[in-house]
């Protein structure tokens, strides 16, 4: 006589699993607000505020520019924009969402494919601010900014979140560990003609508290792992919640640097 298998029963934690990663999985990841994660993950903030320190800027600008703003939410933040305010997006849904929050702030949205050459002619900008760019082109920067003008950016810098990264990736390679360094950022702008005035860097804790708040990430920050889906990392994920749910929440480190250049008065000196 043969005994029959009992049938597989999931278990608690299996059950827990499969209801946060559904939920993370199915939640809109529109725009560049994080709020979803409130009570799921927890970051730093760099010491200086960017958007506070962005806003004092757009107050004092005339004519001014963000590049990649996602689905406006930072530029929306500022209490006062500069009389003209442009910005740019590539991603379709985020350029509707920004177009729908900054449109009745007099701001236009323009949809860019984040390549050069901007839209824009030369010295129109006497502000541009940018956060988090994919990718700084520092020549078209110095192009749109008048003389005078100011470049403000805060933006990821090197192994950031790759504690995660290599979770899923494996070991990443030097190059790949040396990328987005601040030092280049600010050779890159001195290469463009402009004046680095400001530069700082700070590396900020993340904790992800649960295997939801990773999938949530993932989904919205494409580039960490590039291909992210549920099924194509459900080993590695049911691993990690399994990590999490015995040792507690996982952590990792955010790079972020804040860079400020100037684009050098071209007004002639006066003769004696």
């Amino acid at each position: 006589m043969t005994g029959s298998s009992a049938p597989f029963v999931p278990s608690a934690s299996d059950a827990r699993f499969d209801t946060l990663v559904a939920e993370a999985d199915a939640v809109s990841v529109d725009g560049w607000d994080f709020s979803w994660l409130d009570g799921r993950a927890t970051e730093q903030r760099p010491s200086w505020g960017y958007a506070r320190a962005m806003a004092d800027r757009l107050a004092r600008a005339g004519a001014a520019l963000d590049i990649q703003t996602g689905g406006g939410e930072v530029l929306a933040s500022a209490p006062v924009l500069a009389p003209l305010t442009v910005a740019t997006e590539s991603w379709p849904p985020n350029v509707a969402r920004a177009t729908a929050l900054l449109h009745p702030r007099g701001a236009a949205v323009v949809a860019d494919s984040d390549e050069p050459p901007l839209p824009f002619a030369d010295r129109a900008f006497d502000l541009v601010v940018s956060r988090h760019p994919v990718k700084t082109w520092w020549d078209e920067i110095a192009r749109v900014l008048a003389p005078g003008g100011t470049y403000f950016s805060q933006q990821v810098g090197p192994e950031s979140v790759f504690e995660l990264v290599e979770y899923f990736l494996g070991p990443l390679s030097p190059e790949q560990r040396g990328a987005r360094d601040p030092r280049r950022a600010r050779e890159d702008a001195e290469a463009a003609g402009l004046e680095v005035t400001g530069l700082r860097s700070e590396r900020l804790r993340i904790e992800f508290l649960d295997i939801g708040a990773v999938v949530y990430f993932l989904r919205k920050v494409i580039w960490m792992v590039p291909g992210f889906t549920v099924g194509a990392y459900l080993p590695q994920l049911r691993s990690l919640h399994r990590q999490i749910e015995t040792e507690g929440p996982f952590v990792a480190h955010s790079a972020r640097f804040l860079i400020e250049a100037r684009k050098p008065d071209d007004t002639p000196t006066p003769l004696r």
